[in-house]
């Protein structure tokens, strides 16, 4: 009797996609840059770098979306290096630049600047782990509290359009306090964001959106410091400003 042979299975290659994952290794090693320009006391290269990392951070994701190369070690891969360069790296440059002064006053304020970085840090770490265990169940037009990248635009360009203009950080060390603890606790509260994911990208759009597009480049061209923190702080009060209203509006239409 002939016995069939039996064919070897051939194994699954394993291994990562290149372009996605080298897009993610560029945001993190510009948000690395910037820790380390921030050491040298380079703070305006620093807070460009990690802008860089965020325009990178934006990138990657729809690269990998576009070519069809998600996969789980990606998605841990991003968050280990959002974590990074959006949670260590603007601490860090906020408590070189500013933070760090606060010793001056009391050795208790001291101890208050880097504990407040630190929770910006904490927060950072929990926003990110609660956005990743439930990034299949919520609603994806809108993020629960602030996204990590929005949170270190709001710190870092506080630093930025600061040293741009001539301000030292010791002489607004109290205000950059308040922005990184702000900063950190917009991250961790439950107020709603809008996402921005809804923009379809590979559709036609009217010609007055391209305009406005090149209205945008143009208006943050004339003053990138201020303009950059300007709007990242709108969008940061965005969340509380919505859900105040909208609890007030919520309110009225029950006491009719």
């Amino acid at each position: 009797m002939e016995t069939i042979e039996e064919q070897p299975v051939k194994k699954r290659r394993r291994g990562i996609y290149l372009l996605p994952n080298l897009i993610t290794t560029a945001a993190l090693f510009a948000g690395f840059y910037g820790i380390v320009a921030a050491m040298q006391g380079k703070f305006e290269q620093a807070s460009v770098a990690i802008f860089i990392a965020m325009i990178l951070d934006a990138l990657d994701g729809r690269v990998a979306r576009m070519t069809n190369t998600q996969s789980e070690f990606g998605a841990e891969y991003d968050s280990l290096a959002d974590m990074a360069s959006f949670g260590l790296a603007p601490a860090l440059v906020m408590y070189e630049w500013s933070l760090s002064s606060l010793v001056n006053v009391s050795s208790n304020m001291g101890k208050l600047g880097w504990l407040a970085a630190f929770l910006y840090v904490a927060s950072a770490a929990l926003r990110l782990a609660r956005f990743n265990t439930r990034a299949s169940s919520t609603d994806k037009r809108y993020f629960q509290g602030l996204p990590s990248p929005a949170a270190a635009a709001v710190v870092v360009g506080f630093v930025w359009a600061c040293f741009d203009n001539g301000i030292e950080g010791a002489s607004v060390a109290l205000i950059a306090l308040a922005v990184i603890v702000f900063a950190g606790l917009m991250m961790v509260s439950n107020i709603s964001y809008y996402s921005f994911k809804q923009i379809d990208f590979h559709n036609k759009v009217p010609f007055m959106a391209m305009l406005v597009v090149v209205m945008i480049f143009v208006f943050t061209s004339i003053d990138p410091p201020i303009n950059l923190f300007g709007g990242f702080m709108i969008y940061a009060l965005s969340g509380p400003v919505i859900s105040i209203y909208r609890r007030i509006k919520k309110r009225s239409r029950t006491e009719q």
